[in-house]
Protein backbone atom coordinates (compact mmCIF):
# COMPACT_ATOMS: atom_id res chain seq x y z
CA UNK A 1 0.00 0.00 0.00
CA UNK A 2 1.41 3.35 -1.18
CA UNK A 3 0.49 5.87 1.88
CA UNK A 4 0.67 9.67 1.69
CA UNK A 5 1.45 12.31 4.72
CA UNK A 6 0.02 15.71 3.96
CA UNK A 7 -0.19 18.50 7.18
CA UNK A 8 -1.47 21.42 7.10
CA UNK A 9 0.59 25.03 7.96
CA UNK A 10 -0.32 24.85 11.71
CA UNK A 11 1.12 21.35 12.42
CA UNK A 12 3.72 21.72 10.04
CA UNK A 13 6.43 21.72 12.75
CA UNK A 14 5.26 17.96 13.62
CA UNK A 15 6.07 16.40 10.23
CA UNK A 16 9.26 14.57 11.19
CA UNK A 17 7.38 13.22 14.46
CA UNK A 18 4.14 12.95 12.79
CA UNK A 19 6.22 10.72 9.90
CA UNK A 20 8.22 8.79 12.10
CA UNK A 21 5.66 6.83 14.30
CA UNK A 22 3.56 6.44 10.69
CA UNK A 23 6.60 4.62 9.07
CA UNK A 24 7.59 2.60 12.16
CA UNK A 25 4.28 1.06 12.24
CA UNK A 26 2.84 0.33 8.59
CA UNK A 27 6.61 -0.37 7.24
CA UNK A 28 7.03 -3.91 8.58
CA UNK A 29 3.79 -4.78 6.66
CA UNK A 30 5.41 -3.83 3.69
CA UNK A 31 3.53 -0.32 2.90
CA UNK A 32 5.45 2.80 1.91
CA UNK A 33 5.09 6.54 2.82
CA UNK A 34 5.35 9.82 0.66
CA UNK A 35 5.57 12.90 2.69
CA UNK A 36 4.10 15.30 1.20
CA UNK A 37 4.56 17.91 3.45
CA UNK A 38 4.25 20.52 4.93
CA UNK A 39 7.72 19.27 5.89
CA UNK A 40 8.47 22.77 8.26
CA UNK A 41 6.66 26.05 9.26
CA UNK A 42 8.99 27.43 7.17
CA UNK A 43 7.43 25.71 4.05
CA UNK A 44 7.67 28.16 1.15
CA UNK A 45 4.04 26.28 0.16
CA UNK A 46 1.31 26.30 2.66
CA UNK A 47 -1.28 23.76 3.00
CA UNK A 48 -4.41 24.93 4.65
CA UNK A 49 -7.03 22.11 5.79
CA UNK A 50 -8.81 22.91 2.67
CA UNK A 51 -5.83 22.14 0.31
CA UNK A 52 -5.17 18.77 2.18
CA UNK A 53 -9.06 17.79 1.00
CA UNK A 54 -7.76 18.79 -2.82
CA UNK A 55 -4.12 17.18 -2.32
CA UNK A 56 -6.12 14.07 -1.15
CA UNK A 57 -8.06 13.67 -3.96
CA UNK A 58 -5.47 14.14 -6.43
CA UNK A 59 -3.56 11.40 -5.14
CA UNK A 60 -6.21 9.31 -4.36
CA UNK A 61 -8.39 9.90 -8.01
CA UNK A 62 -5.30 9.43 -9.98
CA UNK A 63 -4.15 6.12 -7.75
CA UNK A 64 -0.80 7.52 -7.10
CA UNK A 65 -1.37 6.36 -3.59
CA UNK A 66 -3.94 4.13 -1.63
CA UNK A 67 -4.38 6.10 1.32
CA UNK A 68 -3.99 9.00 3.22
CA UNK A 69 -2.84 10.50 6.42
CA UNK A 70 -3.25 14.14 7.60
CA UNK A 71 -5.21 16.26 9.77
CA UNK A 72 -5.16 19.53 11.31
CA UNK A 73 -5.21 21.25 15.22
CA UNK A 74 -8.63 19.23 16.01
CA UNK A 75 -8.82 16.95 12.55
CA UNK A 76 -12.37 18.10 12.17
CA UNK A 77 -11.57 20.75 9.33
CA UNK A 78 -9.24 18.50 7.15
CA UNK A 79 -11.97 15.81 7.37
CA UNK A 80 -15.12 17.88 6.50
CA UNK A 81 -12.44 19.33 3.34
CA UNK A 82 -11.55 15.68 2.74
CA UNK A 83 -15.04 14.34 1.94
CA UNK A 84 -15.67 17.51 0.17
CA UNK A 85 -13.61 16.31 -2.38
CA UNK A 86 -14.39 13.46 -5.23
CA UNK A 87 -12.59 9.88 -4.40
CA UNK A 88 -12.03 10.34 -0.64
CA UNK A 89 -14.13 8.93 2.06
CA UNK A 90 -11.96 10.36 5.03
CA UNK A 91 -12.61 9.28 8.53
CA UNK A 92 -11.93 11.43 12.14
CA UNK A 93 -9.55 9.24 14.24
CA UNK A 94 -9.03 10.16 17.54
CA UNK A 95 -8.13 7.03 19.19
CA UNK A 96 -6.69 3.41 18.30
CA UNK A 97 -9.95 1.85 18.67
CA UNK A 98 -11.43 4.46 16.58
CA UNK A 99 -8.29 3.35 13.97
CA UNK A 100 -9.61 -0.20 14.05
CA UNK A 101 -12.86 0.09 13.66
CA UNK A 102 -12.80 2.86 10.83
CA UNK A 103 -10.67 0.22 8.39
CA UNK A 104 -12.73 -2.78 9.80
CA UNK A 105 -15.87 -1.56 9.44
CA UNK A 106 -15.99 1.56 7.14
CA UNK A 107 -13.06 0.57 5.14
CA UNK A 108 -12.40 4.46 3.72
CA UNK A 109 -9.42 5.92 2.20
CA UNK A 110 -7.98 8.45 4.45
CA UNK A 111 -7.68 9.46 7.83
CA UNK A 112 -7.86 12.87 9.89
CA UNK A 113 -6.33 12.99 13.18
CA UNK A 114 -5.92 15.85 15.63
CA UNK A 115 -2.61 17.34 16.46
CA UNK A 116 -3.02 19.99 18.68
CA UNK A 117 -6.43 19.09 20.50
CA UNK A 118 -5.20 16.73 23.23
CA UNK A 119 -1.74 15.99 21.98
CA UNK A 120 0.26 16.82 24.86
CA UNK A 121 2.72 14.13 27.13
CA UNK A 122 2.08 10.55 25.23
CA UNK A 123 0.68 12.50 22.18
CA UNK A 124 3.56 10.58 20.14
CA UNK A 125 2.29 7.20 21.51
CA UNK A 126 -1.42 7.95 20.79
CA UNK A 127 -0.37 8.30 17.18
CA UNK A 128 1.92 5.10 17.15
CA UNK A 129 -0.90 2.96 18.59
CA UNK A 130 -3.19 4.96 15.98
CA UNK A 131 -1.14 3.91 13.21
CA UNK A 132 -0.74 0.64 14.59
CA UNK A 133 -4.40 -0.49 15.13
CA UNK A 134 -5.27 1.54 11.36
CA UNK A 135 -2.80 -0.62 9.29
CA UNK A 136 -2.67 -4.17 11.30
CA UNK A 137 -4.74 -5.88 9.18
CA UNK A 138 -6.77 -5.41 5.30
CA UNK A 139 -9.48 -3.18 5.37
CA UNK A 140 -12.97 -4.62 5.51
CA UNK A 141 -12.75 -7.44 7.05
CA UNK A 142 -15.77 -6.45 9.71
CA UNK A 143 -16.78 -6.21 13.38
CA UNK A 144 -17.64 -7.87 14.61
CA UNK A 145 -16.92 -10.40 12.27
CA UNK A 146 -20.88 -11.33 11.55
CA UNK A 147 -21.44 -8.19 10.74
CA UNK A 148 -19.15 -7.95 7.67
CA UNK A 149 -21.58 -8.50 4.86
CA UNK A 150 -23.66 -5.98 5.17
CA UNK A 151 -20.89 -3.54 6.59
CA UNK A 152 -19.22 -4.05 3.00
CA UNK A 153 -22.63 -4.31 1.09
CA UNK A 154 -22.93 -0.53 2.48
CA UNK A 155 -19.30 0.52 1.70
CA UNK A 156 -20.05 -0.93 -2.10
CA UNK A 157 -23.26 1.55 -1.74
CA UNK A 158 -21.28 4.59 -0.07
CA UNK A 159 -19.12 4.22 -2.98
CA UNK A 160 -21.48 4.78 -5.94
CA UNK A 161 -23.16 7.11 -3.76
CA UNK A 162 -20.16 9.33 -4.18
CA UNK A 163 -19.73 9.01 -7.76
CA UNK A 164 -23.34 10.36 -8.19
CA UNK A 165 -22.97 13.05 -6.06
CA UNK A 166 -19.62 14.05 -7.24
CA UNK A 167 -18.08 15.53 -10.00
CA UNK A 168 -15.02 13.80 -11.67
CA UNK A 169 -11.70 15.25 -10.38
CA UNK A 170 -10.30 16.94 -13.61
CA UNK A 171 -13.71 18.86 -13.82
CA UNK A 172 -13.42 20.02 -10.08
CA UNK A 173 -9.48 20.98 -10.72
CA UNK A 174 -10.48 23.06 -13.83
CA UNK A 175 -14.06 24.59 -11.97
CA UNK A 176 -11.77 25.46 -9.22
CA UNK A 177 -9.54 29.12 -9.14
CA UNK A 178 -6.13 27.95 -10.49
CA UNK A 179 -4.08 29.99 -8.37
CA UNK A 180 -5.69 27.82 -5.42
CA UNK A 181 -4.99 24.32 -7.00
CA UNK A 182 -1.60 25.62 -8.15
CA UNK A 183 -0.44 26.64 -4.52
CA UNK A 184 -1.59 23.08 -3.39
CA UNK A 185 1.55 21.32 -5.67
CA UNK A 186 3.62 24.28 -5.66
CA UNK A 187 6.31 22.14 -4.23
CA UNK A 188 9.99 20.89 -5.28
CA UNK A 189 9.07 17.59 -4.48
CA UNK A 190 5.48 17.62 -5.45
CA UNK A 191 6.77 16.69 -9.17
CA UNK A 192 8.99 13.60 -8.03
CA UNK A 193 6.56 11.96 -5.73
CA UNK A 194 3.76 12.27 -7.65
CA UNK A 195 3.97 12.35 -11.22
CA UNK A 196 5.48 9.07 -11.08
CA UNK A 197 2.47 7.03 -9.65
CA UNK A 198 -0.21 8.92 -10.99
CA UNK A 199 -2.22 6.62 -13.44
CA UNK A 200 -4.29 9.79 -14.86
CA UNK A 201 -2.52 11.30 -17.91
CA UNK A 202 -5.50 13.74 -18.24
CA UNK A 203 -4.72 14.75 -14.59
CA UNK A 204 -1.43 14.97 -15.08
CA UNK A 205 -1.00 16.99 -18.20
CA UNK A 206 -3.13 19.41 -16.56
CA UNK A 207 -1.31 19.96 -13.25
CA UNK A 208 1.93 20.12 -15.23
CA UNK A 209 0.31 22.88 -17.69
CA UNK A 210 -0.01 25.10 -14.01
Amino acid sequence: MKIALILENSQAAKNALVLKELQAAVEPYGHTVYNYGMYSAEDKRSLTYVKNGLLASILLCTKAVDFVVTGCGTGEGACIACNAFPGVQCGHIESPLDAYLFGQVNAGNAVALAYAQNFGWGGELNLRYIFEKLFCTPFGGGYPIERREPEQANKRILDGVKEITHRPLIEVLKGLDQEFVKSTIDDPKFAGLFYPNCQDEEVAAFLKSL
